[in-house]
């Protein structure tokens, strides 16, 4: 059985409850664990609370984690509670952070047992570019090694935030695989080896399934 991988261009708990219900749905979800891993400078805990309010409204528990450095990446309580999830969310700006977090983890592999376990992984804004290789590097809109959840795509995210120019100066740097251009309350949906677009996303590209 495999699940969902659910990238989401931006608004965490915000931008797309209809879509969000879906997400529940189809992992037949009554918790959510969330990690504000990408957060981690900038208030998680605030991230979590949002969260919750979330929650309440589209009547799911939230089980929050913490896990903002490597070794809670390792920890086996939260490496349990997200190997055992029906569906989990990413949030967070600092995609740098997340990568430094979870690479090579057993966090990571859990998200990845998550989806072969047919649940749900979502993750928005610059979290989801990070599941992706190629990242996009907030820093200036190019591209480095992210952490391949999914390979051959990259995201830019928030879309309507970034100018017309430095949009089509990192188009111009992908070369070999996919972009995705997604403003807020968009989302790229991948299951069952397709991909599906939700709202105004743009692909420059092919995806692979």
């Amino acid at each position: 059985m495999t699940g969902t991988l659910a990238l989401l261009g931006g608004g965490p708990f915000t931008a797309n409850d209809d879509l969000d219900r879906r997400l529940i749905a189809s992992a037949g979800a009554s918790e959510v664990v969330v990690l504000p891993t990408a957060d981690a400078f900038e208030h998680p805990s605030r991230a979590i609370d949002s969260a919750r309010v979330w929650g309440e409204r589209l009547g799911v528990a939230i089980d929050g984690r913490l896990v903002l450095r490597r070794a809670d990446a390792n920890d086996s309580q939260h490496v349990h509670a997200v190997e055992h999830a029906r569906m989990v969310y990413l949030v967070g700006d600092s995609p740098l952070h997340l990568r430094s977090v979870l690479k090579n983890t057993a966090m990571f592999e859990a998200l990845e047992s998550v989806i072969a376990n047919g649940g749900v992984v979502a993750a928005v804004g610059s979290s989801a570019a990070c599941l992706c290789d190629p990242m996009t590097d907030p820093r200036g809109g190019a591209f480095t090694l992210g952490l391949a959840l999914v390979d051959g795509l990259a995201l830019l995210t928030e879309a309507e935030t970034w100018s017309p120019e430095r949009i089509h100066r990192s188009l111009k740097l992908a070369r070999g695989f996919a972009v995705g251009v997604m403003p807020t309350g968009s989302a790229l949906l991948h299951a069952n080896a397709a991909w599906e677009r939700v709202g105004s996303v743009e692909v420059h590209g092919d995806l692979v399934g």
